[in-house]
């Protein structure tokens, strides 16, 4: 169909393109360029944001024929239920994003090129609308690459630092390892159908042979896996996120990855329709290591920007439970069940894309006023920046999956078909794997509580650690606007998140064949139904009841004082007067858990003393503590020396000697030769 919905996302892809062009030739005048480019995507996701609601209302499919060919094959966009669902977290996330933009990049103005900056985040949005609604896997290659180049560009913006150059090179390397991955799929499917479109894998690749669908989920899982950053295939995310602007932070870490998800969903469930039962309990062992993994690490860091990484390992192996289970119950033709497992995991890819884009623009807006990431240089900054606080304050609720927040709903559903797997005639190895990762998420639940207790308290609780957080202020009005507005679609979604759900109805129906209205009742309730087990939960109920209480306490603390009242004082400290030095700590407050877990971090410390007079009047102590990198040790730096071995064998081959290339220029045509006949 080419209506107003077509009309209004083709012009919003080509506003994209225009506001960064121009953007870039305005780079003399950096203000009207900001304005310009960030005022561009702002427009531009509103249109793909009402395009892809208008695709997912209507369940229907958008397709629109391009008047140019790629290797003799019509080009031709088509937005179907899942792709609209993917423009919508991309329109919702960039929408904040470029608002949030307009006044923190004005810090980069003397430092670098703005105009360069606002072409590659205009074509980055570009290339990730692009992808998802790709009809044929060239194209998707296509935009593929765009978005890796278009990102790595971005990373890599603050290009005189080498530790952002260092940061570029392991993302631009292990983006492309992926990527060799995904193509080898991806002409395996062509081979067998001899098309590249994604309609016609759909129409057979539910009949390929069962080998074959077997190698191509194992390529895609690599392939689109490396660039989620599951576990061991992670390190690069943990470099790049903090080396980029953190506007960029939140739409890599939002949206990004998640393109790496909607991958996986296009070729395994709509493409080959799914799989055998082990094919799901492959992707939710990963999940369950990546999530558990994930947020140790985050406890683990000081740099703020790398604790949002690691979480967003974590955030993403919750989503790979979802996507695991809803393989595991398509497996097992249960298909009510997969459509609640799917679309706890929908639902968590669009949360995630929120919370995690507000902590990132929060942890911007810190650095914006303070110029520093580490923790251990924070504090005090709830009174100074009483704004950026309070969302980030809503940020880390949500991301800790607890109510009101929309991160409780998603997490509670996951929560819900991880337990389905205990029950019903599944296997034996199924049921077991179930509770099991049910724990280890209750487990993963509980530490990503106490990780975000850190960074918000060691950030803006108790005294200011350093001159720059001591002289700290609130941000510009569009930068509080930009997190304000996903702020309060952590709550909407977290209160009403029956509208989502039901809007998720198309997409569960399309790769599970049940829709998401099956356990939606009134009031908000959400109902889960299985044999010998119901469980539900209303939202709106827990945020009534979490008010009723917190009322009920205040009036209780208020009739404990005296007189009706309570009275506020100073912490007493045994007459001494406090500092910053007697307060917890980022390395104080995670040691416990590098205790508990110090056979995985392999924690190291070491204590430097000076002294005024040796060995008993100590001046200054420092202790300096750190884990080992475990899969950089066991498998990154094994491989790299290996690869140089190998490469400085092959240098041996470049003597120098015009007539030795012409011998090898010669034995290659003889061998093609041979090869051809």
């Amino acid at each position: 169909m080419f209506n107003f919905t077509a009309l209004t996302f083709l012009f919003s892809m080509g506003l994209l393109l225009f506001g960064g062009l121009l953007s870039f030739v305005l780079h003399k005048r950096p203000g009207l360029s900001i304005a310009i480019g960030f005022g561009s995507s702002f427009v531009s996701v509103l249109g793909i944001l009402t395009a892809g609601l208008r695709v997912l209302i209507s369940a229907e499919t958008l397709d629109v024929s391009l008047p140019w060919r790629l290797l003799g094959n019509p080009l031709m966009l088509s937005v179907s239920s899942l792709s609209a669902f993917f423009l919508i977290v991309i329109a919702v996330t960039v929408l904040a994003v470029s608002v949030f933009s307009i006044s923190y990049v004005t810090e980069y103005i003397t430092k670098h090129n703005i105009g360069v900056l606002g072409l590659l985040f205009n074509l980055f949005v570009f290339s990730m609308a692009a992808l998802v609604a790709s009809d044929s896997t060239l194209m998707f290659i296509f935009f593929w690459e765009m978005m890796s180049l278009a990102s790595y560009f971005l990373v890599m913006y603050d290009h005189n630092n080498p530790t952002v150059r260092r940061a570029g090179f392991i993302y631009v390397v292990m983006t492309h390892i992926g990527t060799a991955f995904i193509v080898a799929a991806f002409m395996l499917m062509f081979k067998e159908t001899g098309s590249f479109s994604f309609s016609d894998y759909a129409a057979v690749g539910p009949d390929f042979p069962a080998k074959l669908k077997t190698v191509i989920f194992l390529l895609v899982t690599v392939g689109f896996g490396t660039k989620a950053g599951i576990i061991p295939l992670h390190v690069w995310l943990p470099k790049a996120h903090p080396a980029a602007p953190s506007n960029v932070s939140a739409v890599m870490s939002g949206v990004m990855l998640k393109t790496a998800i909607y991958g996986f969903l296009k070729v395994v469930l709509e493409g080959m329709g799914g799989g055998p039962v082990w094919w799901g309990v492959v992707i939710l062992i990963i999940g369950t290591v990546s999530a558990l993994l994930g947020v140790l690490y985050a406890l683990m860091e000081q740099d703020i920007k790398s604790l949002l990484a690691y979480s967003s390992v974590e955030n993403i192996g919750i989503i790979l439970m979802g996507l695991g289970c809803a393989l595991v119950f398509t497996g097992t033709g249960s298909n009510i069940l997969a459509a609640v497992a799917l679309t706890a995991a929908l639902l968590h890819i669009l949360n995630h894309a929120i919370f995690k884009g507000l902590l990132f623009l929060g942890a911007g807006a810190v650095h914006f006023s303070t110029h520093t990431r580490d923790l251990e240089q924070l504090g005090g900054l709830l009174k100074r920046m009483p704004w950026t606080g309070f969302f980030f304050l809503i940020g880390a609720i949500s991301i800790s999956g607890l109510p009101p927040f929309n991160g409780f709903v998603s997490e509670w559903l996951t929560f819900q078909s991880v337990i389905l797997l205990g029950a019903g005639e599944n296997q034996l190895v199924v049921r077991i794997l179930g509770p099991l990762c049910g724990a280890i998420l209750a487990l993963t639940g509980a530490l990503a509580a106490a990780c975000f207790v850190k960074a918000f308290g060691i950030q803006f609780l108790a005294l200011p650690r350093s001159k720059s957080a001591e002289k700290a202020g609130e941000v510009p009005v569009t930068m509080r606007l930009g997190m304000g507005m996903l702020a309060l679609l952590c709550f909407l979604i977290g209160v009403l998140p029956a509208f989502v759900i039901r809007l998720l109805s198309p997409v569960t129906l399309k790769l599970t064949g049940a829709e998401t209205v099956h356990f939606l009742g009134g009031l908000g309730w959400l109902s889960v139904f299985s044999p010998g087990m119901k469980t539900a939960v209303s939202p709106a109920v827990l945020l009534v009841i979490l008010a009723v209480s917190g009322f009920l306490i205040y009036l209780a603390v208020r009739a404990a004082g005296p007189g009706g009242s309570v009275r506020v004082d100073e912490t007493w400290n045994c007459g001494m007067v406090l500092t910053p030095k007697m307060e917890y700590t980022a390395t104080s407050f995670s040691k416990p858990i590098r205790i508990i877990f110090r056979l995985l971090f392999q924690p190291k410390g070491v204590v430097e003393k000076e002294y005024d007079l040796a060995p008993y009047f100590p001046n200054r102590i420092k202790y300096h503590s750190s884990i080992k990198p475990v899969f950089e040790d066991a498998i990154y730096r094994p491989v790299t020396s290996l690869i140089i071995k190998i490469a400085d064998k092959i240098r041996l081959l470049q003597s120098g000697s015009i007539h030795l290339y012409l011998s090898y220029i010669f034995i290659t045509l003889v061998i093609l030769l041979v090869f051809t006949r």
